[in-house]
Formats: C-alpha cells, sequence, structure tokens
C-alpha cells in the first residue's frame, strides 16, 4: 500500500495482516481522488473508520488544508499514527480512537468532503450516513462519500450524485444541495 499522488507520492503505509481488515485498494483510491480532484485543494476532510488512514493522508498529500482520521479500534489507530508518521507527522492531521457515529453526531466542524468506510457486514453505513447530514457534519456543498460492497438503497438517496464500482469496493457519492 503506498500514496498514489501528490507530494508524498510513493511513500509505502503500514498495512494490517489478516483477513478481517480491507484497506481501500490503491487503485480504488486513484480512482477517488480523480473524482474529487478539484474538491480536495484546500478543504477539510474527514475519514470515518479510517483503518490504516490511507484515505485520508492521500487527501493530505494531494492538498487538503485539515485530516481527520477517526477510528474506534486501537490498533487502527496505532497504524494509522505510524502512517501519519511517515509523512512527518504534520499538525494538520488530527487522529481520533473515537466511534465513528458518535464524533459525526457530535462534530461542531463542517467537513468539506466525508469520506465514510464502515465494515462491509455491518449496519453502520446508513447511520454514518444520517449522522452526517442530520447533525451538519457536511459542508453546504460538500461531498460525502460512502464506501460499501453493496448498492446503496437508504433514506438519503436523494442525494445521491454519482455511484462507482471497483472490484469489492463501491462509492457512492452524496451532496445535499442536489436536491
Amino acid at each position: 500500500m503506498r500514496i498514489i499522488g501528490g507530494k508524498f507520492r510513493g511513500r509505502t503505509l503500514v498495512s494490517f495482516n489478516g483477513e478481517n481488515i480491507r484497506p481501500t485498494s490503491d487503485k480504488a483510491r486513484e480512482s477517488l481522488f480523480n473524482i474529487l480532484r478539484e474538491r480536495v485543494e484546500g478543504c477539510v476532510f474527514l475519514d470515518v473508520f479510517a483503518g490504516t488512514g490511507a484515505v485520508g493522508i492521500e487527501a493530505f498529500s494531494r492538498g487538503a488544508a485539515e485530516v481527520y482520521l477517526i477510528d474506534s479500534a486501537k490498533e487502527s489507530v496505532s497504524v494509522i499514527l505510524k502512517n501519519v508518521e511517515k509523512i512527518g507527522s504534520p499538525a494538520q492531521i488530527k487522529v481520533f480512537n473515537q466511534d465513528g457515529i458518535r464524533f459525526l453526531s457530535g462534530s461542531a466542524k463542517p467537513f468539506d468532503i466525508i469520506f465514510v468506510d464502515p465494515p462491509y457486514k455491518s449496519d453502520l453505513a446508513e447511520q454514518a450516513v444520517r449522522a452526517a447530514f442530520q447533525c451538519g457534519a457536511l459542508s453546504r456543498g460538500g461531498v460525502l462519500v460512502l464506501e460499501t460492497e453493496t448498492e446503496y438503497y437508504g433514506e438519503y438517496l436523494k442525494y445521491v450524485f454519482d455511484t462507482r464500482k471497483y472490484g469489492r469496493a463501491r462509492f457512492t457519492f452524496f451532496r445535499e444541495d442536489i436536491k
């Protein structure tokens, strides 16, 4: 696993051993950032269920002004901190060992891009989307990207403006201002 683009391009990142963890693949990450290209520069980026932190670190490498990496698993936070260290531990990257839904629900800060990648076999996807929209975590004109294995059919379907599939990963893009 490596950083695909930006000022830290080519740096390798620490990953997990085992089959229970499923980091977003390099190919899927590259495609994601090709889609988000002009939105990333100067944005405030939130990576919920961050795992290795690769998506948020990629955003920082490509010019995000601030990046928040949230994961409730201590092992994940340990890996995230090692990966942030690999790019010099910039102060603009903040790491929280916290429940992602609780973070979204309690955030007073709006985010320009929210990336949500919950465990595929959980019910956390809809909870995270709901929390982002109901609690004001998404800035006006901001984009929420949900990574799941299956197609999204939740209550916020009217805000979906694009979907893409890369292997097992399916990205669903939401924007509140498209009602």
